[in-house]
């Protein structure tokens, strides 16, 4: 069966407090709070720089069972690097304490630059050097040098999968080359939802469906009407059941996907400077509930 998870970018945002928090809700217990509401969030704050391992583990201690975040992987492998010599800041990435999160770690989110273009060669070394289990992002995090200031927990641990997602953000990835090799690492392409002009493809390249919902009247503040989420409600329904509807949107291959019964969908809403993703999320959620 397909699992479907709808949550949010980020979870600390002043604005909130008193119109998705409650007023008097303590700044510690907004994970608390919001991981009640919602069944995942997207953890952004690693996108800028590594976290402590007392970070990661105080979110698994203050989420439910069955919680899933998902991971923005670090800007200084994506954007810094730019995918050159990025053995040890990988290294550095897993053992900073992301594993902490044991099985609550959803999908790895990595996004590009809207200044990079697509390079066959480089993204392929890059997605094949990407761990796709626990117990190989352990193997790789002890290959850490001096720059993991903090070290998280890397002895052996249950091993359970790792999957992985790419954002771009240049219309040079607009490939059926690259397509094909995001499906032959079984890597998913992020369909990205916003008011710019980012590529917004819908091909689906891995196992599951991983979508980031932008803003699509205005970039990260619009929210959704009830017939754009109508809309997006229809697609997942067909992801969710293995398919992919005619008028998906912008597809860079014709081919269409390998074939499934069924694929997991996770989306996240980032339209946050206004107060709209924690809400869109629900409305969104109970369409797929009922």
């Amino acid at each position: 069966m397909a699992r479907l998870r709808i949550g949010i970018s980020g979870w600390r945002y002043a604005p909130w407090r008193g119109r998705f928090y409650p007023q008097d809700l303590p700044q510690r217990l907004e994970l608390h709070y919001a991981s009640r509401q919602l069944d995942t969030i997207e953890i952004n704050g690693s996108f800028y720089s590594l976290q402590r391992p007392d970070s990661w583990r105080s979110w698994y201690r203050d989420t439910p069972p069955g919680f899933v975040f998902a991971v923005k992987a670090p800007r200084f492998i994506t954007h810094v690097r730019r995918l050159r010599e990025v053995d040890k800041p990988l290294a550095n990435f897993f053992a900073s304490g992301v594993l902490e999160l044991r099985q609550k770690l959803g999908p790895l989110l990595w996004q590009f630059p809207p200044n990079l273009k697509y390079d066959h060669g480089l993204f392929d070394a890059f997605l094949a050097s990407l761990p796709r289990d626990s117990q190989s992002a352990l193997r790789l995090a002890r290959q850490h040098d001096h720059h993991a200031r903090y070290v998280g927990d890397l002895s052996p641990r249950r091993n359970h999968r790792l999957r992985h997602a790419i954002e771009i953000r240049h219309d040079s990835f607009s490939n059926p080359a690259f397509i094909a090799l995001l499906r032959r690492h079984r890597v998913a392409l992020v369909v990205s939802d916003a008011a710019t002009t980012w590529p917004q493809l819908h091909d689906l390249t891995g196992g599951f469906v991983y979508m980031r919902m932008h803003g699509d009247q205005v970039l990260y503040s619009s929210g959704y009407s009830d017939a754009a989420l109508d809309e997006w409600a229809r697609r997942i329904r067909a992801w969710m059941s293995g398919g992919q509807s005619a008028d998906d949107g912008h597809r860079a291959s014709s081919m269409p996907p390998p074939p499934r019964k069924s694929r997991d969908v996770y989306c996240y809403f980032d339209n946050d400077a206004k107060v709209k993703a924690p809400f869109d999320a629900m409305k969104l959620r109970r369409r797929l509930q009922a």
